[in-house]
């Protein structure tokens, strides 16, 4: 007599009540689906259109320039360096386009995580319920986020936006939670002591201070976004990922590389910008950009030797 090798001592089926919520949503919900990807749509096609709609020589000025201003003189170099290699991999369109998706998906996670964590660090019966949906969202495969994107709005880049706010929304979340309640209590009891409102407390005093910590769950925002447009190629949100795909479907080693470094360069330069808008001791000293050329070529200020004049 033979025995099953995988007994089920429970006989619960995940899977269909999940299908039927998909079909339930598809049937009643079309309209508020439409309008979602209209939006989205709306957004990222014009934010792409003027980032292609800029000349690649003026983009790629203000790029090293701005890389100047807010980190310094060898970065502004490495930047010069990566506008050179996507013009000479001739990957300028796929560049802004991805970087169009994920500024777009970054935004949109943003504005709807930000408040997300504002409301947690105001209420622990609010974390104790969002915490195991952000832990859920974290943990989930990264392509599974892609089956109901496509089911939900087709193909393109729509869906490719949608599942990467999902995907990449929960730092923004929990780091917004975080930075708040760590607000020393001495701050909060001088703003009740001067007379705040609770907006004004949070605007005044619990904002500012968590911004470093706020400003670091936006920069993870921004890398899950990139890596999450990357797999959402496959979708057909196109970009620098839908290059990496070519190059495996056609086992094309020298297009997947050009691809991949690609992402690799617009990941770390939206990585160290972003970190900078944290942590104000990185960008504004020194007169900013007049004052870091100055220095470049030793014709800067001592901060030091002035305290000892002074």
């Amino acid at each position: 007599m033979t025995q099953d090798k995988n007994p089920q001592l429970l006989d619960i089926d995940v899977g269909a009540p999940v299908e039927n919520a998909v079909e339930w949503i598809q049937t009643n919900m079309s309209g508020l689906l439409d309008g979602i990807a209209a939006v989205i749509k709306f957004f990222v096609d014009n934010l792409e259109g003027l980032l292609l709609w800029i000349d690649p020589y003026v983009a790629g000025v203000l790029l090293i320039v701005l890389g100047l201003w807010r980190v310094g003189i060898g970065f502004g170099i490495f930047c010069a360096v990566s506008v050179a290699l996507f013009w000479e991999m001739q990957l300028w369109p796929e560049t802004m386009s991805t970087i169009a998706l994920v500024l777009g998906a970054s935004a949109v996670a943003i504005v709807l995580g930000v408040p997300v964590g504002i409301a947690m660090s105001r209420s622990d019966l609010i974390e104790r319920l969002v915490r195991p949906i952000l832990d859920l969202m974290q943990t989930m495969p990264p392509f599974v986020y892609l089956i109901p994107a496509a089911i939900f709005f087709g193909l393109g880049k729509v869906p490719g936006t949608i599942a990467t706010v999902v995907f990449a929304m929960p730092p923004a979340v929990r780091l917004t939670n975080l930075g708040i309640r760590q607000v020393s209590e001495e701050n909060i009891e001088a703003g009740l002591a001067f007379g705040c409102t609770p907006r004004q407390l949070l605007t005044k005093v619990q904002m500012p201070l968590a911004m470093p910590t706020i400003m670091q769950g936006v920069n993870q925002t921004i890398m899950l976004s990139l890596s999450m447009v990357v797999i959402a190629s496959m979708i057909g949100a196109g970009g620098l990922g839908n290059v990496v795909l070519t190059g495996i479907q056609r086992l094309n080693v020298g297009l997947g590389f050009e691809g991949g470094l690609g992402v690799v360069l617009v990941a770390i330069l939206l990585d160290r910008i972003t970190q900078t808008f944290g942590d104000p001791n990185k960008t504004g000293s020194g007169g900013g950009l007049p004052g870091r050329l100055r220095r470049a070529f030793g014709r800067g200020s001592n901060p030091e030797r002035e305290q000892t004049t002074n």
